[in-house]
């Protein structure tokens, strides 16, 4: 070897066969190599091969800094058939590059616009309490049988006598345990009135097809005024066979109460008031047909005087003692006549003025 050569490659020949030449990897691996010996290699953590500074023959010695490495990454294994270079125990090391790891929430799957169904969104608590408070549908047993249930409620109207096909479809749509406070869904579809709070009841479904059917008699109905809305159930039957529905309550908790009840069936020809009955709605009337759900000493003549000629008014009546009431017709023949009919023997709420 030349001088010059030698200061190129301070290494001498017996350096090479003790220590061969490193096998190339990946960036950031690190490979245990053989020793040659038959007894296996050396772990990683105390690999034989060391970085070497190349210099020339009269330059200062520099240290060249080996590569940051992971050594618990590699474990070398015993010497097999090729001595020159040790395996892995296992796979290669795994690398971890880091724009391989995203974050937590660009993993997440998209999240997608809620597609719930009018009939699954339940409208917010209301805080004027319970009386106020949206009711809810039965339980999943029972509403899958309410329909069956209102058809077998129709089968006894029909028993009863009530004929019009129309009020008899309109009692068969409403759901009448969307109406009674939760603890009686079970007894909505019963022949009995309910309870609603504020000392008011809903009244019993034969009543209620009673009073619509007389006050219909067959006819086409337009303008329909209701005095007493409650919970709104005979304003919803009402909605069924008239064009447009009036109706009049004078305790807002009610009131409010019948506005949610109503909301998520979504009726567009319903029109709440908030009021005193016994005055009726003059600014609409004339009205074909009037039904009060609640039982004064006589009719009111507000309410006379805003039924169109030929229309008709269904309302309890009750006696001065109070021992009874009686359903009672009253139809216009005139501008100034008018014709009574009593009928059936019926248990209503008393009708008051004013507002609470």
């Amino acid at each position: 070897m030349t001088c010059d050569r030698a200061k190129r490659f301070p290494l001498g020949l017996a350096d090479l066969v003790r220590e061969p030449r490193r096998p190339e990897g990946r960036a950031g691996e690190t490979r245990a190599v053989a020793s040659g010996k038959p007894g296996g290699a050396k772990p990683a953590t105390t690999a034989a091969v060391k970085p070497v500074a190349l210099k020339p023959a009269n330059a200062t010695p520099a240290t060249v800094k080996p590569l940051h490495a992971r050594p618990a990454a590699t474990v070398a294994t015993p010497a097999s058939s090729h001595p020159a270079v040790a395996r892995p125990a296992a796979a290669q090391p795994v690398i971890v590059k880091s724009a391989a790891v995203k974050p937590e929430a660009a993993r997440a799957p998209a999240l997608k616009p809620s597609t719930a169904r009018p009939s699954q969104i339940k409208p917010a608590a209301s805080p004027a309490g319970r009386s106020a408070a949206p009711n809810v549908a039965l339980s999943s047993a029972m509403a899958l049988t309410s329909e069956r249930v209102r058809e077998r409620m129709v089968e006894r109207l029909r028993a009863n006598g009530v004929t019009d096909p129309r009020v008899l479809n309109a009692m068969s749509v409403v759901p009448r345990h969307m109406f009674v406070d939760p603890g009686l869904a079970t007894q909505a579809y019963e022949d009995a009135a309910l309870p609603i709070g504020h000392h008011q009841t809903i009244s019993k479904p034969s009543v209620v097809a009673r009073m619509i059917e007389l006050a219909a008699a067959g006819r086409p109905l337009a303008n329909v005024l209701e005095i007493g809305t409650g919970c709104g159930y005979q304003a919803a039957v009402l909605s069924q066979v008239a064009r447009d529905v009036y109706s009049i309550e004078r305790i807002k908790p009610l009131f409010e109460r019948a506005k949610i009840n109503l909301r998520p069936l979504r009726i567009p020809n319903i029109r709440l008031h908030y009021g005193d009955g016994r005055v009726g709605l003059p600014a609409v009337a004339p009205f074909d047909a009037i039904v009060i759900a609640a039982a004064g000493l006589d009719v009111p003549h507000a309410l006379l005087e805003q039924l169109a000629i030929g229309g008709r008014l269904v309302a309890p009546v009750g006696s001065q003692e109070g021992q009874s009431q009686v359903l009672t017709l009253v139809e216009r023949a005139g501008p100034a006549q008018w014709r009574e009919s009593r009928l059936d023997r019926v248990f209503f709420v008393p009708l008051k003025s004013g507002v609470i």
